[in-house]
C-alpha cells in the first residue's frame, strides 16, 4: 500500500527551487527574477532554521550565477532543464520517500522544452531515491493533499483532453490511489484566468490542515470571483472545512493583460512560509492571515513579479523532499 505524499507542512529534508537558466526565454527579466528566486532561497533557509535549499541550474552559467546570487544559503546543482517548475517537471514523494515519475508533455503541448521530460528522474536519482515511474501525465501543481489520502485538484486540468484523453474521471481517481495513495479526491472546476497551466490547484485551493482547505475571498475587482465562488461551493458540500483568504484582485502584467496572479502560490517550508505579493492592498491582509494558519512559522511576503512574466511563483518553482 503507497503512504500519500506528507502534507506541505510536515518536516522535509530539503527542497528543489529552480534556477532561471535561460536568457531567450527570460529576456530582460532573467536577472531580477534569479535577483526573485535567491530571496526565496534565503527566506526558505531562514538562518540555518529551514530545510536544505538546492538550487538546480540547467547550466554551468547559470549555476556560476546562482551560486553568486544565493551565497552560502544554498547547494547549487547542474541538471539540464527547459525551464524552471520543477513543482511540475520534479518527481512527487510519497509517504515512504519514493520519488514517483509521471510523464510531463509541456502543460498539454504549449511548451516542449529539452529537458522538462525527465528532469524529475535525474533528479530523484541525485539525491539516492527510490524511483517509480508512472505512464500518464501528472503536474505536481495540479494536485494538493493534506496528509491523510485526502486530494484537491481541478476538472481543467485533470480531466483536460490536452492531458491524458483516454482516462475517465474515474480511472483518473484510480491512479491517483494506486499510484500516490489518494484515495479521496475533492474536484473543483476551473483555475485562474489566463493560466497557461490550464487550472493548477496551487494557484486556487490549499490545504493548511487536515480537511481543511483555503480558498480565496474575491477582491472587489478580481476576474476571478466566479471560480472562487464555486470552488468553496464544491469543497463545503464535499465536507471539506474552507477557510476564506484573501486575494489579490486584478493584477496586470507588463502587456496590462490580466496574469494568474495568487497568494495561494505559498510554499511552506520547515521555517518559514514564503508568499508572493504584488504591490496590492490585500498584500498584508494575506501575510496576516497566514501568519494566523502557521504560527510556529515566519510568513514571508515577496515579490514574484519577474517570475510571474514566466507564469508561476514560489510553490511552481519548488518542490520539496519530505523528511524520512
Amino acid at each position: 500500500m503507497i503512504l500519500p505524499p506528507p502534507p506541505e507542512w510536515a518536516p522535509h529534508d530539503a527542497v528543489w527551487i529552480g534556477f532561471p537558466s535561460h536568457p531567450e526565454l527570460w529576456l530582460d527579466d532573467l536577472e531580477p527574477a534569479r535577483a526573485e528566486v535567491a530571496a526565496f532561497a534565503r527566506a526558505v533557509h531562514a538562518g540555518g532554521r529551514g530545510e536544505t535549499v538546492i538550487l538546480v541550474a540547467a547550466d554551468e552559467e547559470a549555476a556560476a550565477a546562482a551560486r553568486e546570487h544565493a551565497g552560502d544559503v544554498a547547494k547549487v546543482v547542474v541538471e539540464p532543464f527547459g525551464d524552471i517548475w520543477l513543482r511540475d517537471t520534479g518527481p512527487i514523494l510519497d509517504g515512504a520517500g519514493t520519488a514517483h515519475d509521471f510523464r510531463f508533455n509541456g502543460w498539454g503541448g504549449k511548451y516542449d522544452l529539452p529537458g522538462d521530460g525527465d528532469v524529475g528522474l535525474r533528479l530523484a536519482r541525485r539525491e539516492g531515491r527510490a524511483v517509480e515511474t508512472r505512464d500518464w501525465i501528472l503536474e505536481g501543481g495540479a494536485i494538493d493533499g493534506d496528509g491523510t489520502g485526502l486530494a484537491v485538484t481541478t476538472e481543467q486540468c485533470l480531466l483536460n483532453p490536452n492531458r491524458n484523453p483516454g482516462l475517465s474521471q474515474g480511472e483518473v481517481e484510480a491512479r491517483l490511489a494506486a499510484d500516490l495513495g489518494y484515495t479521496r479526491v475533492l474536484w473543483l472546476g476551473d483555475g485562474l484566468l489566463n493560466d497557461h497551466t490550464d487550472g493548477h490547484v496551487d494557484n486556487l485551493a490549499r490545504f493548511v490542515g487536515e480537511n481543511r482547505l483555503l480558498i480565496p475571498q474575491a477582491a472587489d475587482n478580481d476576474p476571478n470571483w466566479r471560480v472562487y465562488q464555486d470552488a468553496a461551493q464544491r469543497a463545503a458540500a464535499f465536507g471539506v472545512e474552507v477557510v476564506r483568504f484573501p486575494s489579490p484582485g486584478r493584477v496586470l502584467g507588463p502587456d496590462e493583460e490580466i496574469v494568474p496572479a495568487s497568494y495561494m502560490n505559498f510554499y511552506i517550508g520547515n521555517a518559514a512560509v514564503v508568499v508572493p505579493v504584488y504591490g496590492e492592498d490585500n498584500d498584508d491582509a494575506a501575510i496576516a492571515a497566514l501568519a494566523e494558519l502557521f504560527p510556529g512559522r515566519q510568513v514571508v511576503g515577496q515579490r514574484a513579479d519577474h517570475i510571474l512574466t514566466g507564469g508561476g511563483s514560489f510553490h511552481c518553482i519548488s518542490q520539496q523532499l519530505p523528511r524520512l
